[in-house]
């Protein structure tokens, strides 16, 4: 009888320890797993760590995001991108992209540093579920790059995964971009010198240029001027060069045409400016990854396009 009590005993006590894992493992707050990004201590690249959030809600993630990238990590080769002379002042996220508002000085920073910092931010914030797209302000105007240009949104996509390697270099491009005619019915042809950072593809430097739209310094073709030809609103989702065939995957803004310039203009003003590159020979536009899209009512998207040297005689 004793022998049966004492097995009924260890029976309960190896069960209840098989339980205990499982009443732990419910307990455990549920979270995800980012990656952390930080310069190097050398200012030659971006490093990561992960870290696992304590939460899942977006507005919770974020502030835990943002607190580590203040926060000065245990290994010291790790510099964290928010930790630096400047100050974050505010944030708010909005239908996909959060707006970054910092002092002024963030403009006093090195060349080299500002883009590590930069790409180390919105690495860091675009993985969040609801985070597509960033902006930087200071001190709510739009921040400026070092040629003067408005830098604009930004997603993960524009900055090379390069982590412990170099990711700061800059090049020098001579582009021939082409903007509409004064009557909305051709392209004019302009030169443009321009500075960016290597992180950027050279396509991509080309499609968000023509969506930047003319500058004053823009030497044209003949004298002629040259007039914007996509909304300024419009986002870039992704450009990818496969096999000669640039494909240009646009937010809904570029349907939303607000310049009195023909589809054709507007279209092919991306793509003449693209076949400019050497390992580019035809274009493939599509808006939110869609091509079986009529652009406004008159052009097909689901066409692979080529140069049309027509309206540039116009």
């Amino acid at each position: 009888m004793e022998k049966r009590k004492t097995w009924w005993l260890m029976a309960l006590i190896g069960l209840a320890l098989a339980l205990v894992p499982a009443c732990g493992s419910q307990e455990k707050k549920e979270g995800d797993v980012y990656k952390i990004f930080y310069v190097n201590h050398d200012n030659t690249g971006v490093l990561f760590y992960e870290y696992e959030t304590q939460s899942r809600d977006t507005d919770t993630v974020l502030e835990e995001l943002i607190g580590q990238m203040e926060t000065l990590p245990e290994r010291l080769e790790y510099r964290p991108p928010l930790a630096g002379n400047f100050q974050l002042l505010s944030y708010h996220l909005v239908d996909g992209q959060l707006s970054l508002d910092f002092d002024e000085e963030y403009r006093n920073q090195e060349m080299i540093t500002e883009i590590l910092v930069r790409a180390a931010i919105v690495r860091t914030l675009t993985q969040v579920r609801d985070v597509q797209y960033v902006t930087f302000t200071i001190g709510m105007q739009p921040l400026a790059d070092a040629s003067g240009n408005v830098v604009g949104v930004m997603n993960r996509d524009m900055f090379i995964d390069n982590a412990g390697n170099e990711i700061n270099t800059y090049e020098k491009a001579r582009l021939r971009l082409y903007f509409a005619n004064e009557t909305g019915d051709g392209l004019t042809e302009v030169t443009r010198n321009k500075v960016y950072s290597s992180n950027i593809s050279m396509e991509r430097l080309i499609v968000e240029e023509i969506i930047a739209g003319p500058k004053e310094n823009d030497t044209g073709l003949g004298n002629d001027k040259a007039y914007p030809v996509v909304n300024p609103e419009t986002k870039v989702v992704s450009v990818n060069i496969r096999d000669g065939i640039c494909y240009v995957n646009l937010d809904s803004g570029f349907g939303n045409q607000i310049y009195n310039v023909t589809p054709e203009v507007t279209v092919y003003s991306l793509v003449n400016s693209l076949v400019e590159l050497s390992n580019v020979n035809k274009v493939q536009i599509s808006i939110n990854g869609e091509t079986n899209i009529n652009y406004r009512e008159t052009l097909s998207l689901s066409l692979l396009f080529e140069r049309n040297l027509d309206l540039e005689s116009k």
